[in-house]
């Protein structure tokens, strides 16, 4: 662990404090505010966001932990297997399961397990995310397709960016939606502040999501969302910003125990995409999770 006090002085030009670091401390600026959302940043005794801007006099103090043990460990952990041949497979990702390892999160992933439960996997994501083509959220359930070659990799990932890999999601919103089909266009970027945040802005990439609604509840509404890009939190970001968060979702919309679900209710049901060998059109379609169902049939039953 590395430990570095620093003290702001009269001639240091004011400036958020991320970027006051970037000049002092050597580290990227999207490390140091990786540092800050962790709480490793303090200013006269007190954790703040990197929109903080440094005075004269203010004593900074930046911890900058030891290295994580980045090794990817195969681990024999129950994934359910929809489809596989010698270039890919179709996995049905459960609830609270993170796709690939990353900072502060190296086990217990569905790396770690398509690792011990198959030979090969593409190298094109790297070390950490061997056959990874798309991801899920952590909490998000359902459908993801995975490459065991670079062949497959690289041929998915084109039918990704050329939008002929479809996916549609179910999601329970809060609140009563009052039309049938919306298609929503809007630029996002990651939150200005709040880091593990996307947020609508002005000048970030386009995502295009198309609604439709699927039932209706007193005070709740199921849709189905289907992607023509895959932005992270997508989905999330865009039903919050209609003003119907998805139930369960605590970063976009507020924390419910009404249905003792944690996290989203928000379900990858379909995939469909063109075999990267044969060319032939696959699709895929799996049930809503026991939990999902559970909450859609005490609504039935209460509403």
């Amino acid at each position: 662990m590395v430990e570095y006090q620093l003290i702001v002085e009269n001639k240091d030009e004011i400036d958020r404090i991320d970027k006051y670091l970037v000049k002092k401390v050597h580290l990227s600026r999207s490390q140091i505010q990786i540092l800050i959302d962790e709480g490793y940043v303090k200013v006269n005794g007190f954790i703040v966001k990197s929109s903080y801007k440094v005075k004269p006099g203010d004593i900074i103090n930046v911890i900058i932990p030891p290295p994580e043990n980045t090794e990817i460990i195969p681990k024999d952990i129950p994934i359910q297997i929809i489809y596989e041949d010698n270039d890919l497979l179709v996995i049905n990702k459960p609830r609270g399961m993170v796709v690939h390892p990353a900072h502060g999160h190296y086990q217990d992933t569905l790396v770690n397990a398509l690792l011990y439960k198959v030979k090969d996997l593409s190298g094109i994501g790297g070390e950490l995310r061997p056959g990874i083509v798309h991801r899920l959220d952590k909490d998000t359930t359902g459908l993801l397709v995975v490459a065991k070659n670079d062949f497959s990799h690289q041929k998915l990932s084109e039918q990704l960016k050329n939008r002929t890999l479809k996916r549609v999601y179910w999601a329970l919103c809060e609140g009563e939606i009052p039309w049938d089909e919306k298609r929503v266009e809007l630029p996002m970027a990651r939150h200005p502040v709040y880091r593990k945040k996307m947020a609508i802005v002005y000048n970030g990439k386009i995502s295009i999501t198309n609604f439709k609604v699927l039932e209706r509840f007193k005070g709740y509404t199921l849709v189905s969302a289907s992607l023509e890009t895959g932005r992270t939190h997508q989905v999330r970001l865009h039903l919050s910003h209609l003003g119907f968060p998805i139930v369960g979702d605590e970063i976009y919309g507020r924390i419910d125990k009404r249905f003792g679900v944690k996290g989203q209710l928000l379900h990858a049901k379909e995939i469909s995409f063109i075999h990267p060998r044969t060319y032939e059109r696959m699709s895929f379609s799996v049930p809503l999770p026991s939990d999902f169902e559970r909450v859609l049939k005490l609504l039935r039953q209460k509403y």
